[in-house]
């Protein structure tokens, strides 16, 4: 029965190792990684194969193939590992002049495209060791709006797999911190001299041809519900899953794209972009940073919401 094994009788940095080869896929690779001999690795191997009765990885002319079972094990494993190094982290005082922490970040690509140059800059000064990862945070479709749309990111907050995150939530659960931020809506972009930038009216934007940022390809959105209550529709051309392809591409063509205010008027210029009202109205959207109330313990964590919140704010006002 698991509580019965006796983890003193198991050398846990065959976890570390198992996550290497995962990682690389290649056992020479994976021991320059870890700072071992590639014998090393191949010894620890060997002993993690018997520990969990399974080959899990095989050798083919290209490096190291995981069995099924590895597969499975991996998101595990990550869990673990991310826990204890998470435990240690917590335990070292933070200094973020030497640090050389990574954080995850939850954020839609369109929130990245304003704060991310100050976030740079303000690193560079002031953390130049610190890395972050910022993995894509969108909700679950299938809920609807007013549904459980956000749990994914919520899971991933609770399990540390995301540090932080910036969300247009905020009645989440007790155990989350929310901290509202910025509050901000739509504005339809398209290239100077389109018709619609020449008279942005209702009948223009229904007449024109449309890209919709949607990464599951869905071809409809808010403003589609909107123009169906008024008795209208638009047509929707093409989806592609980001702003900043859907602004390149809006600059090349005589599509209409809605974007974030705030990343028009940072990116708009570069890419030939002018902003008009969309004609149907849009809501107002705000943005919290989330948390979970244990993870703002870990001082480093509590550092990096202060220094992204002051980079949302400085956003809002610019």
């Amino acid at each position: 029965m698991l509580n019965k094994i006796d983890l003193s009788r198991i050398d846990l940095n065959l976890l570390v190792l198992f996550e290497a080869v995962m990682r690389d896929r290649n056992v020479g690779r994976a021991a320059a990684r870890l700072d071992l001999s590639p014998s090393a690795v191949s010894h620890g191997l060997g002993r993690l194969r018997v520990l969990l009765g399974d080959p899990l990885f095989l050798r083919n002319p290209r490096g190291m193939v995981p069995t099924d079972r590895a597969l499975a094990l991996s998101p595990q494993v990550d869990d673990i590992l991310l826990a204890v190094r998470g435990v240690i982290a917590a335990s070292v005082p933070f200094d973020p002049a030497t640090s050389d922490r990574r954080f995850a970040i939850g954020a839609a690509d369109a929130l990245l495209g304003v704060i991310g140059p100050r976030l740079v800059a303000d690193f560079a000064r002031n953390a130049p060791q610190l890395c972050l990862s910022f993995l894509s945070a969108l909700p679950e479709a299938r809920h609807g709006p007013n549904g459980r749309a956000w749990d994914r990111v919520l899971a991933m907050l609770e399990n540390r797999a995301l540090d932080l995150a910036l969300l247009p939530a905020q009645d989440l659960p007790a155990r989350f911190a929310v901290r509202p931020l910025w509050q901000h809506g739509l504005v339809a972009a398209v290239r100077a001299g389109h018709p619609f930038a020449l008279a942005p009216t209702i009948e223009t934007y229904c007449g024109s041809r449309h890209i919709l940022v949607s990464d599951r390809g869905d071809p409809s959105g808010a403003t589609d519900a909107a123009l169906a209550a008024m008795g209208r529709s638009r047509s929707i051309v093409l989806t592609v899953p980001n702003f900043a392809a859907a602004m390149m591409l809006a600059a090349e063509t005589d599509l209409i794209v809605s974007v974030p205010e705030g990343m028009l008027r940072l990116h708009g210029a570069r890419f030939g972009l002018v902003a008009r009202p969309i004609p149907t109205g849009v809501p107002v959207s705000t943005i919290s940073l989330v948390a979970t109330h244990a993870a703002l313990q870990d001082a480093g964590v509590a550092w990096l919401a202060d220094r992204m919140a002051a980079a949302v704010l400085h956003a809002a006002e610019s």
